[in-house]
């Protein structure tokens, strides 16, 4: 027999693969009957039809919705101005409902959720674009500058298209409930965290400095928000990723540029990143991970760089220090459901039983 693979989320939302000769030695030994284990594995192949993975017919649904979603918004240029404001609102909103149209005729059919996505994110991208147009031709649009800035410049007269945009996502979410909806909504509210400063403080000029702060706490915030909809929707579905990756970005990035000009301060910075990796084990989030392994890296390359620029030692020390990692890598691959259940019992029951149990 084929030997074939089906996914499940497993506690912590880990991804469990379970291979059919596994249902088969669950009947040898008398767990299931011939019969469950054949509807058992029906009833996973039905459901991993709509999970997004590196199946081929994914990978080409993916791939064009980008390519298409860039075209109108990433790789749009000059000569769109031609059209004109009413015409450009006309041209996104016609490719829009086009989106809309393709979504509603996927979305309920089996096999067919992520096409479904992909178009509603597709139709949720080109609302900067209408807005834009619709302001030029209402005259409202004085900010001198082009839509093709936008994803370039950071500028709080693009507060009103990633408003709107905002709203789309929202309602796209609420009629789809697809967790890749989610993605416009999260890069929006990163390009949000640039612009939210200058509006906020009506300078365009506004420090560098102060422009990291506000991208730091609104990164913040969205990590908070991300756990919120992690804790109340893992069940349904990982809508909580897109917004941990862009609250991270915002915050990593904002906290990363924000040097102190002290060794105190680039110390504080290592604690922060060996925290997100912490958190990412104990959510079992690995985005967490990365940037806290960006930031712990990069506060290394200071030390050999900087502060132990002559040292003989440094090279032998630091190499140390890789092998001891490696060796707490083993520990933890030996150890580590007593190890995450230590670092757990800090929580709060509900958040634990939460985590345990996946959803």
């Amino acid at each position: 027999m084929t030997r074939r693979m089906s996914h499940l989320t497993g506690r912590g939302g880990v991804a469990v693969k379970i291979a059919k000769d596994k249902l088969e030695d669950a009947v040898r030994n008398g767990i299931l009957s011939e019969s469950q284990a054949e509807s058992l594995w029906e009833f996973l192949l039905e459901k991993s039809e709509d999970d997004p993975s590196f199946k081929v017919t994914h990978i080409l649904y993916y791939l064009g919705g980008l390519i298409a979603i860039g075209a109108m918004t990433l790789f749009m240029n000059l000569g769109w101005e031609v059209f004109g404001g009413w015409g450009i609102f006309a041209i996104a909103a016609a490719y829009a409902l086009f989106g809309l149209l393709l979504a509603e005729r996927f979305s309920g059919k089996k096999g067919y959720a992520v096409p479904a996505g992909v178009m509603a994110v597709f139709s949720t991208a080109l609302v900067p674009l209408a807005v834009y147009g619709l302001q030029s031709g209402l005259g409202l649009w004085d900010g001198g500058r082009v839509y093709r800035e936008y994803h370039v410049y950071i500028d709080w007269r693009w507060i009103s298209m990633e408003l709107a945009t905002l709203a789309a996502g929202a309602a796209a979410l609420k009629r789809y409930k697809i967790p890749f909806l989610v993605f416009p909504v999260a890069a929006t509210l990163w390009y949000m965290s640039m612009d939210l400063a200058p509006f906020l403080f009506r300078d365009a000029d506004l420090t560098w400095r102060l422009r990291r702060i506000v991208s730091l706490w609104f990164g913040l915030a969205m990590i908070l928000f991300a756990l919120r909809v992690d804790f109340r929707t893992r069940s349904k579905g990982d809508f909580a990723f897109w917004l941990y990756l862009f609250g991270l970005a915002a915050f990593w990035g904002g906290l990363s540029l924000l040097d102190s000009g002290s060794e105190l301060g680039r110390f504080f910075y290592l604690c922060v990143n060996l925290l997100l990796i912490a958190a990412g084990a104990v959510l079992s989030r690995r985005v967490f991970v990365v940037f806290g392994g960006l930031g712990t890296s990069g506060y290394i390359g200071h030390l050999a760089w900087r502060v132990f620029e002559n040292s003989a030692l440094f090279p032998f020390v630091l190499s140390f220090v890789g092998f001891a990692v490696i060796w707490l890598g083993i520990l933890w691959q030996r150890r580590e459901k007593q190890v995450t259940a230590a670092l757990r019992s800090f929580l709060p029951v509900r958040v634990r039983e939460f985590l345990e149990n996946g959803r």
